[in-house]
């Protein structure tokens, strides 16, 4: 693999925004087989910010590459750990939510030398092939027999009674009310003519 930098580019911007106050660091990443053959196309990056300086070359191609597990964490945990399903208007109680998808998350990568590949009945590649990579859904599938494998130290709960409730006459603070914001039409200024 070659990394190539070129430091301090600019480049053609529009009228609404001008690129040339935002000079940035281009990378150009070439992958080399043993022949030296190229083996994809090269693949361009552009780094751009006050402090793009302060990286390397190879931090910012590391950088990159690690962006691939994180969107496959978001859609993952979005569309099978309900990360974004839970709606409250506190703050703190969807950042405990996202908290607990996390170790939700972190659960099944802890698990995944315990699953077992459970093939559904259309998915008969699983069954013949033996080398199949455990993905963080296959864990999840097999996760409820992981959990009575490996029991559990936690007792059971009992009833400590009933409670009491509200205080007789206690009046919750009405939530605030804000302002509803509606979205305008946009002004283009392509319609208008110069005289």
């Amino acid at each position: 693999m070659t990394i190539s930098g070129w430091k301090q580019m600019l480049m053609r911007g529009t009228k609404n925004y001008k690129m040339n106050n935002h000079p940035f660091t281009l990378l150009q990443i070439v992958v080399r087989d043993q022949e030296r053959n190229s083996i994809w196309k090269p693949m361009w990056l552009i780094v751009i910010g006050s402090r793009r300086d302060e990286l390397s070359l190879v931090d910012c191609y590391q950088c990159y590459r690690q962006r691939y597990d994180m969107e496959h964490l978001f859609r993952f945990g979005k569309q099978r750990l309900l990360m974004t399903s839970y709606l409250t208007p506190d703050v703190h109680h969807e950042e405990n939510w996202f908290k607990l998808t996390l170790l939700s998350y972190v659960n099944l990568w802890a698990a995944r030398k315990l699953a077992v590949v459970l093939p559904r009945d259309w998915e008969q590649y699983l069954k013949t092939n033996k080398s199949i990579k455990i993905t963080p859904s296959l864990v999840q599938r097999d996760f409820s027999r992981i959990i009575t494998t490996l029991g559990t130290f936690a007792k059971f709960p009992k009833r400590r009674g009933f409670s009491s409730g509200r205080i007789k006459g206690y009046k919750k603070a009405p939530r605030t009310r804000h302002d509803v914001i509606k979205k305008g039409s946009k002004k283009s200024t392509e319609n208008l003519k110069a005289p």
